[in-house]
């Protein structure tokens, strides 16, 4: 489910910590692993919030029908969002089940902020017009529970319990809340039951991230074990400008760029430079952009001359 362009941002973070800490490619490799399969995790966490409402709805309306003085509303609840058939499908999953058992146990402890989320959320307009249909589908329920979920990677108290697991995290919520969110919205009313193969942001069962995630490992050992290599290339190509000078970022994602157009025969070079200019937006400043673009348009054609860059296969991979 991850993107290259994310596996890639996950290279150039490990890449940026080996230069700051002096680590080694095993080291290196596995520390990246680590991290990767960690986002499992991640959004594990985030999807959870979903089945546990139904749980914390419950005790909720116990709590308002139990009370000394209940209002008449606290007297004959309406159940519907406790039957949410999306919701229920999500509950009784059995891979989520199993993942929620090994990952999800901060919510046990944070119950309360939880609580709160559910009791904000059923004074909501999304919540209230959702309860005024007396008959809904399974494409309502689903809409209602993405409307949830976008309602829970809002609330900064839920996102800070989840970035507290990891220091990563906080740079990677948002883009794993975005995968679940387009995940989500496919699940679909003939498919989606307790059967159903959960899916997790990387999964070695699935060919492609299988094989994102090796071109990602791969990408790695290459740019550290031809780092040198990749500077004596850059220093070759400076006109007026001291090698020390340059953002190390900016190093960072050459090296990069050219450890990917000499070991990634199906990737165009087209492809491989806009990415690297991407990620120089992202991880450095607008003047790396056109330093990275200028020098990336050398090396082509001096990696070409050397026979270094040859690209084959049918229908080369495009992102």
């Amino acid at each position: 489910m991850l993107s290259r362009h994310f596996l890639r941002c996950k290279v150039l973070q490990q890449l940026y910590a080996c230069q700051i800490e002096d680590k080694d490619v095993a080291t290196a490799t596995k520390e990246f692993e680590y991290h990767v399969g960690r986002l499992n995790e991640l959004g594990v966490l985030q999807v959870a919030l979903l089945p546990k409402m139904i749980e914390v709805g419950e005790k909720v309306i116990e709590e308002g029908r139990k009370k000394f003085r209940p209002s008449e509303a606290e007297k004959s609840p309406n159940r519907k969002f406790l039957t949410n058939e999306f919701l229920r499908r999500m509950a009784d999953n059995f891979e989520l089940r199993q993942y929620m058992e090994k990952w999800d146990g901060c919510w046990d402890v944070h119950d309360e902020l939880v609580r709160e989320a559910f009791i904000d959320f059923r004074k909501t307009d999304t919540y209230c017009q959702y309860l005024s249909h007396p008959d809904t589908d399974f494409e309502q329920d689903r809409e209602l529970a993405i409307s949830l979920f976008r309602f829970l990677m809002n609330r900064e108290a839920l996102v800070a319990v989840m970035a507290e697991r990891s220091l990563l995290w906080e740079d990677d919520f948002e883009q794993i809340a975005q995968y679940n969110f387009m995940m989500l919205k496919t699940l679909d009313a003939g498919t989606f039951d307790e059967a159903m193969p959960w899916p997790i942001m990387y999964d070695k069962r699935v060919e492609k991230d299988e094989a994102d995630f090796q071109f990602a490992r791969q990408l790695l050992r290459e740019t550290i074990e031809h780092r040198s290599e990749g500077d004596d290339l850059i220093k070759s190509r400076l006109q007026g400008w001291e090698f020390e000078r340059v953002a190390l970022m900016d190093i960072l994602l050459v090296n990069m760029a050219v450890a990917e157009l000499t070991s990634c025969p199906s990737i165009p070079e087209k492809v491989t430079i806009d990415e690297y200019i991407e990620l120089s937006k992202e991880f450095s400043s607008e003047r790396s952009r056109l330093f990275i673009n200028g020098i990336l348009d050398k090396l082509v054609l001096e990696l070409r001359k050397q026979g270094k860059i040859k690209k084959s296969g049918r229908g080369l991979v495009e992102n």
